[in-house]
């Protein structure tokens, strides 16, 4: 499915909070999957804790989508679980995500125009 046309981004949108989360997590290198979940947790401050089965579902999703893709590299054998499988984000994912960014910003200026918020502390 993974299509290399700018415009085959816009099907796989918009992204759910954990795949836009974790694609976030993998553009500064390959995770496993526990490590994705403590990081979403850390980076929403506990508000969005994945169990097992939104996890591994969103992973297989990302992977026949080819959003990312297992690695076959271990960072260090020695210090690691065999069992572990390490993913990383594609080229496609990369898109995906630079597009989804993107019209987030667009959806929360387009709240900044019409409501008053108050400026970030």
């Amino acid at each position: 499915m993974a299509k290399s046309k700018p415009d085959s981004v816009n099907p796989l949108l918009p992204l759910s909070l954990p795949i836009f989360y974790m694609l976030l997590g993998l553009t500064e290198g390959e995770r496993h999957g526990y490590a994705l979940k403590r990081e979403i947790r850390q980076r929403t401050d506990g508000k969005l804790n994945l169990g097992s089965g939104a996890l591994y579902g969103s992973i297989n999703k990302m992977l026949e989508q080819g959003l990312i893709e297992e690695s076959d590299e271990r960072p260090d054998p020695h210090l690691d679980d065999e069992r572990r499988r390490y993913y990383r984000i594609t080229p496609l994912g990369r898109r995906v995500l630079q597009a989804e960014a993107m019209r987030l910003r667009d959806l929360v200026r387009l709240a900044e125009a019409s409501l008053e918020l108050p400026e970030p502390a």
